[in-house]
């Protein structure tokens, strides 16, 4: 399997009850940051696996009822952590990246898909049809904001649904197929439902830190994966699949039991976010 180069880029963070995130957690707004994760192929070039938050969130965010979504988790992107500005100071252009991977289309993974207009967007069909149901209020309930999405993403998507499925090497037990995203082995798109429809992690082998699966929202934190401490029903019912969180979520913490050298990264992880690279 090929390696790649990869660097965890917080871009943003929102405040949430940390009790919403899992089980026995503090009522308290906590900060969660979102991360976009830098992926440098050796032939490819720089790859995207989800965006973190961009201030076109703000401007989508402005009418009603899309404002709603800022009132319910409160957002924010402190100086020097744009996703564009990160990218140009490692001396990466927007149209230098040829792949962005969207685990799933909420707007805090997607916000700044706009601004790599030459990039495939690798994405789950079931995500994008689930993203374009509904109503205004319906969509914003669901985490969805129309205007984030690119509006050539048809012609532009390639879905991880049409890939070619390949099995996943035996250290991601249990986890036990994918898809060859890119038809040389080197990052396997890994289905991990529940949170939402068309919700999808990538596993890499990270030249620094070797085996590596980013889970997206599958948990917020590596501990609610070490522990298996899921959001509480509320939670995942708003969004998603209660039963289908918990069971990804269980396979997730079997995997952390079986296999302790396997790198996991959640898209919100504290820890994973202190351990990221800080902007210049």
């Amino acid at each position: 399997m090929r390696e790649v180069t990869v660097h965890a880029l917080r871009v943003g963070r929102c405040f949430h009850p940390q009790a919403m995130t899992i089980e026995g957690g503090s009522w308290r707004p906590a900060a969660f940051p979102a991360l976009s994760m830098l992926l440098i192929h050796p032939a490819e070039g720089p790859v995207l696996y989800d965006t973190g938050y961009d201030p076109a969130f703000f401007r989508a965010t402005a009418p009603f009822p899309e404002r709603l979504y800022r009132v319910a988790t409160p957002a924010e992107i402190p100086p020097g952590e744009e996703l564009a500005a990160q990218l140009r100071r490692l001396g990466i252009a927007p149209d230098d990246v040829r792949h962005l991977i969207l685990s799933h289309f909420h707007a805090d993974h997607i916000a700044g898909a706009h601004l790599f207009p030459r990039a495939a967007i690798h994405c789950a069909r079931a995500g994008l049809t689930a993203a374009r149901a509904g109503g205004r209020f319906s969509r914003v309930r669901h985490g969805i904001l129309s205007a984030l999405i690119p509006s050539d993403i048809d012609s532009r998507a390639r879905y991880f649904e049409d890939g070619m499925r390949v099995p996943l090497p035996a250290d991601l037990a249990p986890f036990d197929s994918g898809v060859d995203l890119l038809g040389d082995g080197s990052m396997l798109a890994v289905e991990l439902p529940g949170h939402c429809p068309g919700h999808w992690g990538l596993f890499v082998r990270d030249a620094a830190a070797g085996p590596h699966l980013m889970v997206g929202d599958a948990a917020w934190s590596c501990e609610a994966i070490e522990q298996n401490r899921p959001p509480p029903p509320l939670a995942t019912f708003l969004l998603g699949d209660t039963a289908r969180t918990r069971s990804t979520l269980a396979k997730l913490h079997d995997l952390h039991r079986r296999n302790g050298d396997i790198r996991l990264t959640p898209c919100h992880c504290p820890r994973r976010a202190a351990e990221a690279e800080k902007p210049a």
